[in-house]
């Protein structure tokens, strides 16, 4: 091994979950003595080097005995040239980790890498289990193109993007859209630099899920597995949600802790060292060569088996198979629902022992808590119920809205409608406001019924007499039968409603404005229409279907203007 790394010292620096407020990982950061060469500099030119550096963080960490993941820097072109990285992997099996356990952190430059090598490594060191992390995003030379095709499970951003991101509004619009790429790939997003608590705020609203920086915990030479989070700030976004839709919950992979892993022939006096040693653990997961998980032990029912009479006798030297139960597991991909309702249909007495999270080969990469998933689902039930509309109880167009984009990224054809009450200023003035309440009240719960048995539908109340529903374009018969066909009352006065619908093949708009703007010429249509109405519009076609009602006008065509011109009529429309 090279004189100089008896001279080269490794800071440790935790990686903090902000949906739990835990230690998620450590990143080990190599510290040159002082007049020692620049190490780093050399490595970067040295794929060599660099692989070596990464194994020495790998060391450095297994002589702190800690049990928290990795995330080791190396150089993109190292990478890209050094597919193998023999030595790291050496490293991580001298030090009892598996590849699963290591997050490879991908640092820049990438301007020269040869990017088919680099995606073929990577690809490569992936079926070996190792996780990977696109790290210095926002502030290096990293595609947006080549970013998207590494579908890293981790993007880390530049600790710069923390900058002024509590008052700044394009720094915030930047860090929510990887928050956006990172869910349509599948990975989580982190970020570096966060220093003070209006940055924290500021990240957490962002959607960012993991974080490092001095205000946590600055890097030092001892592990920490403690930090400082902020009290009392706004609970973490989970990206664009949509309240009304069937409950999925934040993805699973947002609350991840570290799993305490033993292989499966481990005795019983081992398992109890291991929960002595660390009293921070809650269980062990016993698992097979491959890292899948083979049973599970929970700490209280274990050691207290261990502690009855003869207990220690009986099972000290014997494996600890004996006193363990079945894992339960999710995927990566399962959402805090999902995790609920396993616990809610598995054995009572094991109702607080936490859940193995695997990847798509059964490989354990963490474990969950259910004290985590309740608080979560917890606040995000308060989040959803500040957006209802007290009147109707439904949510407002931000969800219909944020459903229509979704939609349209996915590439899938949708009905967008727009339903409001004729004359209803009328039905204030003449039956009173208590009367137009009550009626305001009637569809809505119409709405949300015939919502209930349209799985795919979604409805929202704007405001005032204003509703939105989003349905797939062969399911509005039931909306238009049971509120357009149906004789309304305020009080003494009879009532309408008009309907106005704009149905949008695959790709034929950009969001939710556009599809906003094509349906504001229906909307005026159906309401020049006497009576109850329904007219239906075929985006990029002047052909307009009239469903309901006496065709009084023919409506200008449903276009669909793009740009910032057709997103601020579309937000005149619904208004």
């Amino acid at each position: 091994m090279p004189a100089w790394t008896d001279q080269l010292r490794f800071a440790f620096q935790p990686v903090v979950n902000l949906a739990t407020g835990s230690v998620a990982a450590l990143e080990p950061l190599a510290r040159p003595e002082d007049g020692e060469v620049d190490v780093l500099t050399r490595a970067r030119h040295s794929p060599d080097l660099d692989v070596e550096l990464a194994a020495l963080a790998v060391r450095a960490a297994a002589e702190q005995e800690t049990l928290l993941p990795l995330h080791i820097n190396v150089f993109a072109a190292t990478v890209a040239r050094r597919p193998e990285v023999a030595s790291l992997g050496k490293a991580v099996r001298e030090a009892g980790r598996r590849p699963w356990e290591i997050t490879l952190d991908l640092v820049g430059p990438f301007a020269q890498v040869p990017e088919r090598e680099l995606l073929a490594a990577v690809a490569g060191l992936r079926d070996e289990g190792y996780r990977i992390c696109a790290d210095g995003v926002g502030d290096g030379d990293l595609p947006l193109r080549l970013l998207g095709e590494l579908s890293p499970d981790l993007v880390k951003l530049d600790g710069s993007l923390c900058v002024r991101l509590e008052r700044d509004p394009g720094r915030q619009a930047a860090v929510a859209a990887m928050r956006q790429l990172c869910e349509r790939v599948g990975g989580l997003l982190a970020i570096e630099g966060v220093e003070t608590e209006g940055q924290y705020a500021a990240v957490r609203a962002a959607g960012v899920q993991l974080a490092q920086g001095h205000l946590f915990a600055p890097p030092a030479r001892r592990v920490v597995t403690e930090v400082f989070v902020p009290a009392a700030l706004p609970p973490p976004a989970s990206g664009r949600r949509v309240p009304d839709r069937p409950p999925s919950g934040p993805p699973v992979a947002q609350f991840l802790q570290p799993a305490a892993l033993l292989p499966m022939d481990a005795s019983a006096g081992a398992v109890r060292s291991h929960l002595t040693g660390f009293p921070e653990v809650s269980g062990v997961l016993l698992v097979d060569a491959d890292g899948v998980p083979v049973r599970a032990i929970d700490r209280d029912r274990f050691l207290l088996s261990l502690s009855g009479r003869y207990g220690h006798a009986l099972y000290a030297d014997r494996p600890a198979l004996r006193l363990a139960d079945r894992p339960r597991t999710v995927g990566a991909d399962a959402t805090a629902w999902q995790v609920l309702d396993m616990i809610a249909d598995g054995e009572r007495d094991r109702t607080g022992d936490d859940v193995a999270v695997v990847d798509e080969r059964g490989r354990c990469i963490g474990v969950v808590h259910l004290a985590d998933i309740l608080r979560a689902l917890a606040e995000s039930r308060v989040e959803e119920a500040a957006r209802l509309n007290p009147l109707t109880r439904l949510p407002g167009s931000d969800a219909v809205n944020g459903e229509v984009d979704r939609r349209v990224a996915e590439g899938r054809e949708f009905a967008l409608s727009w339903l409001d009450v004729d004359g209803f200023k009328q039905v204030n003035d003449g039956a009173g406001f208590a009367a137009g309440d009550e009626l305001i009240r009637s569809v809505g719960r119409t709405l949300a019924e015939v919502a209930a048995g349209e799985p795919t539908s979604r409805v929202g109340h704007i405001g005032g007499d204003d509703f939105l529903v989003l349905t797939e374009p062969d399911g509005l018969e039931p909306f238009a039968k049971a509120l357009v066909d149906v004789a309304w009352s305020a009080g003494e006065m009879q009532v309408t409603l008009s309907l106005a619908t704009v149905v949008c093949p695959p790709g034929g708009v950009t969001g939710h404005g556009p599809a906003a703007a094509a349906l504001a010429p229906l909307k005026k249509a159906a309401k020049d229409l006497p009576g109850a109405s329904w007219v239906v519009g075929q985006l990029g076609s002047e052909r307009t279907e009239v469903r309901r009602g006496a065709s009084a006008r023919v409506p200008e065509p449903a276009g669909a203007p793009e740009g910032a011109d057709a997103g601020q009529e579309g937000a005149r429309a619904r208004g």
